[in-house]
């Protein structure tokens, strides 16, 4: 646990940016595909954003988007070359199941609002040969607190690049977020999260900050 003369690292999550399926509407979950060159741009101007933060190391999934956008970021804010970067499949994307590849607009047709938003985003709907909101959290959040938690208690920085649906898990254990309030936790292109926590991982403050984005999640 934390000593009482040790201060915490900061703790940076960034969702990846816009992806070629990103772009065209569709739920990749754990398909492989690159970022767009938009992604790409928006990448290195969100690590213009955090060029004020000093990183001891670095995670992303094993997702390619994710690996791209944690590069396109590490060149930008300056870090260094020697950083430790590791990736992680405990980040990787929620698995959409029968879902992937389909286009999430044309489905909120076919499904209707409710089940549609339960769908995206509720806490433990039913998602055929995939993953429901809570099987992520069962995987990232043990991950958090085995591994990058004692870091922080380091008083280490750590940047997280993840997912939209991994980094929701995240803010839940990290803001104590209810199971039935989860559907409002969102986690915007372009949002770089800020935190200081307390020894246990859970918020002490929070910022946010953003980088203008036209993408739709």
């Amino acid at each position: 646990m934390q000593t009482t003369n040790t201060k915490m690292g900061k703790l940076v999550l960034i969702r990846h940016h816009e992806s070629e399926w990103n772009k065209l509407g569709k739920w990749t979950g754990l398909t492989d595909v690159h970022l767009t060159l938009y992604g790409f741009e928006e990448s290195e101007e969100m690590g213009k954003q955090i060029e004020d933060i000093c990183f001891d190391c670095a995670f992303a999934s094993m997702q390619v988007r994710s690996i791209e956008t944690l590069a396109s970021i590490l060149t930008i804010c300056k870090a260094d070359p020697k950083l430790p970067v590791e990736h992680v499949a405990a980040l990787n994307e929620r698995d959409y199941g029968d879902y992937t590849g389909k286009n999430k607009w044309e489905m909120e047709k076919i499904l209707g609002e409710e089940k549609f938003n339960e769908l995206r985003r509720g806490w433990d709907y039913p998602v055929p040969h995939g993953e429901t909101l809570k099987m992520v959290y069962e995987r990232a959040v043990p991950f958090f607190l085995e591994r990058v938690l004692p870091i922080l208690r380091e008083g280490k920085n750590v940047l997280v690049v993840s997912h939209g649906n991994t980094i929701r898990t995240l803010i839940k254990y990290i803001e104590n977020v209810s199971d039935a309030d989860v559907a409002r936790i969102e986690m915007p292109f372009g949002g770089i999260l800020i935190y200081d926590l307390d020894a246990d991982g859970h918020i002490v403050h929070k910022e946010m900050r953003m980088v203008a984005s036209t993408v739709n999640a």
